[in-house]
């Protein structure tokens, strides 16, 4: 079990992340990160070990600048509960960031698959498979929600996950499968997303 929270909108995103998987902490204990897309075009990514406090003193020497960012508190299911295997877990050119809750149970087949074409792992995880999966998907499909979708075609499992791209910014892919996830509907053309209500609450109770 995991939690995941997302947001986009026109204000800062990262306290409102945290401030999300403090809510959230409740879903996992041993890691916790972030990923926003900062007005340079670039993400900006930070992820520690441990519980979300561990996180947040790392913060404290700078939060990650942007209005749209996702964010991840862990429940180790594969891989051990380290900063390299916490998420969010990006792709080869740091400009996709994915955050899952769930188990992707054909991992072993596709990242065999991926490695077969060259893409290289730096994590234990199953979740470092799908963004693999997306970044292969962007090449012939500038859309971030199509390029999903096609990775998403080829993974079994139940999940829920959450995606940014600094190759298509100023949005937040969200996908189910037997996960749980909703989407909260904001004012001013915000919105977000989280593995439950309480991610969202403080700042919407429109929730699809």
């Amino acid at each position: 079990m995991c939690g995941i929270v997302g947001y986009v909108g026109a204000r800062e995103a990262g306290p409102i992340l945290i401030e999300g998987l403090r809510r959230l902490e409740y879903r996992g204990y041993d890691s916790a990160g972030l990923a926003v897309l900062g007005p340079d075009g670039r993400l900006g990514t930070v992820k520690e070990a441990g519980k979300l406090a561990q996180l947040e003193l790392v913060l404290e020497e700078g939060m990650p600048p942007g209005t749209c960012g996702i964010a991840h508190t862990r429940w180790a299911t594969h891989g051990a509960p380290n900063r390299v295997n916490a998420h969010p877990h990006w792709s080869k050119g740091r400009d996709i960031a994915l955050v899952h809750n769930g188990i992707f149970e054909n991992a072993d087949v596709l990242r065999a698959k991926l490695s077969d074409l060259g893409y290289a792992f730096e994590t234990e995880t199953d979740t470092e498979v799908v963004v693999h999966l997306i970044d292969e998907a962007l090449q012939e499909n500038p859309l971030l929600e199509d390029a999903v979708m096609v990775a998403l075609a080829q993974v079994e499992g139940a999940y829920g996950i959450a995606v940014v791209s600094s190759r298509d910014p100023g949005k937040i892919v969200a996908a189910r499968k037997g996960s749980p996830l909703l989407i909260g509907i904001g004012k001013n053309g915000e919105n977000l997303v989280g593995s439950d209500a309480s991610a969202v609450i403080a700042h919407t109770k429109d929730v699809v």
